[in-house]
């Protein structure tokens, strides 16, 4: 007979024997915390605040606007991945008043997924290169915005200055389809990043 605790999509399964952190990172307004709720499979954590007049004179709204709330410690969620392995996602804030917060989360994460708005390009250079000072592999994700521009792949890893093995991939946060490409594309590339470790 099974238990009760079994069928919970908020237990694990007895089965799981291992766990991966990943960071979903970006800069302010980029969609983390659409992103994480979109492929989590429980009700993900959230640290969302009003933005307040006092936000305004920090937070730069341009290119985002209707933003009414904003992530001021983490977004959590947690997706199994098979049998024995679940990931927990670990969503940051975007803004610089939070790097001593970011700092803390990335320790112990495998990699991230740094999510990037076609339309503000430029904002992702300082959280890129963050990742590249702490030697943490990632992933770049191109959220598509309605209404955004269309860039190619060489144009994109030209704007952002990837290295050719760092994968580059589109994504909708608001579609679990396409998210979960973009996490699978992350997760390919710490293994293979784990391999060259060995």
């Amino acid at each position: 007979m099974g238990s009760a605790l079994s069928s919970d999509p908020a237990y694990l399964p007895a089965t799981v024997r291992r766990a991966a952190k990943i960071l979903i990172t970006g800069h302010f307004a980029v969609g983390k915390t659409t992103f994480v709720r979109t492929l989590s499979e429980i009700e993900p954590l959230r640290t969302e605040e009003v933005m307040t007049q006092a936000g305004e004179l920090v937070d730069d709204l341009a290119g985002v606007p209707g933003k009414k709330t904003t992530t001021v410690a983490i977004d959590f969620g947690r997706r199994t991945l098979s049998d024995s392995l679940v990931l927990y996602l670990f969503g940051t804030s975007g803004q610089d008043r939070f790097v001593h917060l970011w700092e803390s989360y990335a320790q112990g994460a495998l990699g991230a997924l740094v999510l990037v708005d076609p339309r503000r390009l430029a904002d992702s250079f300082d959280m890129m290169a963050r990742l590249e000072e702490m030697a943490l592999p990632h992933a770049v994700a191109v959220n598509h915005f309605d209404g955004a521009p269309r860039y190619s792949d060489d144009e994109l890893r030209q704007a952002l200055d990837l290295l050719p093995d760092t994968p580059l991939v589109t994504c909708d946060a608001r579609d679990r389809a396409s998210s979960v490409r973009a996490v699978i594309e992350l997760v390919d590339h710490l293994l293979d990043h784990l391999r060259e470790l060995v």
